[in-house]
């Protein structure tokens, strides 16, 4: 399907893995509760291992949210790719490709400078049509807003 054909998101848009973020965070929140009742339910736990366990819980709560924080915001100047503990601003002309091939576990930026950059806020994971979704939209956005120099 060509950009002319696809209709482009309005700007500015969102894409993140929503499903897997809402898992994320219910693990989170479910684990950091159980681990301080269970720190709290303990009759025999001095004052510092209850403290040690709700510090635990809330280690564990935040690698969740930290692995819950990817996405990529598009706007009208270009592209801010947050992954798990980098952001990166991309202005639409560094885009050459958007790929999202079958097998891969997020997508990938082909970018002007000759590196890739991995998206880890469009993964395939448990939403793969979501995903799909928002890699065409992201790659229409990039081949009406980018340079057009892909000539692969």
């Amino acid at each position: 399907m060509s950009v002319e054909q696809q209709e482009l998101p309005a700007l500015p848009v969102t894409f993140r893995p929503t499903r897997t973020r809402v898992v994320l965070l219910s693990v989170g929140t479910v684990m950091f509760a159980v681990i301080t009742a269970v720190a709290f339910a303990l009759e025999k736990l001095t004052t510092g291992e209850r403290i040690s366990f709700v510090l635990t819980a809330l280690l564990f709560f935040g690698v969740l949210a930290l692995l819950g924080r990817p996405k990529v915001v598009a706007d009208e100047q270009g592209v801010t790719v947050v992954n798990l503990t980098r952001s990166r601003r991309l202005e639409w002309a560094e885009i050459i490709r958007v790929n999202l091939r079958s097998g891969d576990p997020w997508v990938f930026l082909d970018l002007s400078d000759g590196t890739s950059l991995p998206v880890l806020g469009i993964q395939p994971g448990i939403a793969r049509q979501h995903a799909v979704r928002d890699a065409r939209a992201l790659r229409a956005l990039a081949e009406s807003r980018g340079t057009g120099t892909d000539n692969g």
